[in-house]
């Protein structure tokens, strides 16, 4: 335990049942008195579950202040909350002269190891995370967070926090892109950030397509929803490839959409002001791009990211309109809200037969239907092969973002005698299921998985390692997956097939 001062808070961990962790009784002169701590802990009713929290001011202020957090049965989830915890009640302090935290994970699991502290890290700077544009003053915040654990000179360990701070610096990252508001994120911005955040990075290449390469590259679905907005669209590409990487490429697509009215369908008045959040996809997908490089994996693996606006004027593209993508398919629009699958469908395409993906992974805010589903927390899943939806399910749990699968049920498919065109944009049916089944042809053969992040895409509220606005939501899951070589089913790497 670090020496303590006067601009210190100490965080306890309080295991169910209201159990104190050895070291604060067992230490010749403890911090505080044990005693007065339990009797603090049973006046607030904190018996130890999680986000039950016990703040004690300390006589002399050496530490300026004691906060007693819930931390359950240790598991990693339970790590994950009891440091998010304690940051956000430290930052509030911090507004009383407190600046640092010293947050203690023995006690909190035992025994701590490279897992705990990879998630205590992730979630201590992702609670942390503000997005301001104000012209008052930034409230005072915590200096450091030291995190505290008896083997701390395990390798392992100290691989786990580096890790862990670049998993933090990309999603805060994709929170930024997504939580920047339209007046200033338009295409050209956001191709402008992937540029200047990734460009830079050992063996990461970027290429934005712009309107002239879109037309000759017959990507109909961008131009379509691009069309009406006086900044006109782009596709993102950002390749990485470390030289140790082997054949396999998996390819992930996310949506870049920098606010959606709806096109002349329009977007209700109330969802309207939230449409920035249609970013979530492609942040996303750029994020663990960059985390990855960061990281050096021995992988190679490319983000494709559509760019545009969905704006109303004059050129703007038309319920019963026929729009051609990038593989020859056309798609009847019925409704110009349904813009995503539209610029999905193109990108996905486009990885399959110019970029020579061996997997695909699209992440998108695709439908409220997967919201009404599953709730502002879990991501719906689509995937073609089961060992494909395990892998990244596996991946979510161990970042800490849930997905539940949802069947591509052969019964909601289009007939494609339906319409005009090789398929509409908005059949009838349910509406997450029917906007899978929609994009899966586009993946062609691949192994292909579709994370519908429309729930968790957006907090509303600050909570946990949750900040009001942009999750960042998918980073890390991509990020877990990569890490594990890409694989496409339990136990089978991309480099091994």
């Amino acid at each position: 335990m670090p020496a303590l001062g006067p601009d210190d808070v100490l965080a306890v961990p309080v295991a169910t049942g209201a159990v104190l962790p050895p070291w604060l009784t067992a230490a010749p002169e403890p911090v505080v008195d044990p005693g007065l701590l339990a009797g603090a802990l049973a006046d607030t009713g904190n018996t130890g579950r999680l986000r039950h929290l016990t703040n004690v001011p300390i006589a002399g202020r050496r530490p300026r202040s004691v906060v007693a957090v819930g931390v359950g049965d240790g598991a990693l989830p339970d790590v994950r909350s009891y440091a998010a915890g304690a940051v956000r009640r430290g930052q509030t302090l911090a507004a009383h002269g407190a600046r640092r935290l010293v947050l203690p994970l023995d006690g909190a699991v035992a025994p701590a190891g490279a897992a705990e502290v990879r998630v205590a890290v992730e979630a201590a700077l992702l609670a942390g995370y503000r997005f301001r544009d104000s012209s008052r003053a930034h409230p005072p915040r915590l200096a450091t967070v030291v995190v505290v654990l008896a083997d701390a000179g395990d390798p392992a360990v100290a691989a786990a926090a580096r890790a862990a701070q670049v998993a933090a610096a990309a999603v805060a990252w994709a929170r930024d892109l997504v939580n920047t508001p339209p007046s200033t994120k338009n295409p050209a911005w956001l191709a402008e950030q992937a540029v200047d955040r990734l460009a830079g990075l050992p063996h990461v290449e970027v290429t934005v397509l712009g309107r002239a390469e879109l037309t000759a590259g017959g990507f109909g679905g961008v131009l379509a929803v691009g069309g009406g907005s006086a900044a006109p669209p782009c596709v993102v590409v950002a390749a990485y490839r470390h030289p140790d990487a082997g054949p396999a490429h998996p390819v992930v697509v996310g949506t870049g959409t920098t606010f959606d009215t709806g096109g002349l369908s329009l977007t209700r008045s109330a969802a309207v002001r939230h449409t920035k959040t249609d970013t979530a996809g492609g942040a996303a997908v750029l994020a663990a791009v960059e985390a990855a490089a960061r990281l050096a994996l021995p992988v190679a693996v490319t983000a494709v990211v559509p760019v545009a606006e969905n704006a109303v004027s004059g050129s703007s593209y038309r319920p019963s309109d026929v729009v051609r993508h990038v593989d020859g398919r056309t798609t009847e629009v019925r409704t110009t809200v349904a813009d995503a699958r539209l610029v999905l469908a193109d990108a996905l395409a486009h990885a399959r037969l110019r970029l020579g993906a061996t997997a695909l992974v699209d992440v998108a805010v695709l439908t409220a239907a997967a919201k009404v589903a599953l709730g502002a927390r879990t991501a719906a899943l689509y995937a073609t092969t089961d060992g494909l939806a395990a892998v990244l399910a596996a991946a979510g749990a161990q970042a800490g973002e849930p997905s539940w699968r949802l069947p591509l049920a052969q019964e909601h498919e289009e007939s494609p005698d339906d319409g005009v065109a090789d398929a509409t944009d908005a059949p009838a049916g349910p509406g997450a299921t029917t906007a899978a089944l929609f994009l899966r042809p586009f993946a062609g053969n691949l192994p292909w998985a579709h994370l519908d992040i429309a729930g968790p895409a957006r907090a509303g509220a600050d909570e946990g390692e949750l900040v009001r606005g942009g999750t960042g939501f998918a980073t890390r899951t991509l990020l877990r997956w990569l890490e594990a070589g890409a694989p496409v089913a339990p136990g089978v790497r991309q480099a091994d097939r």
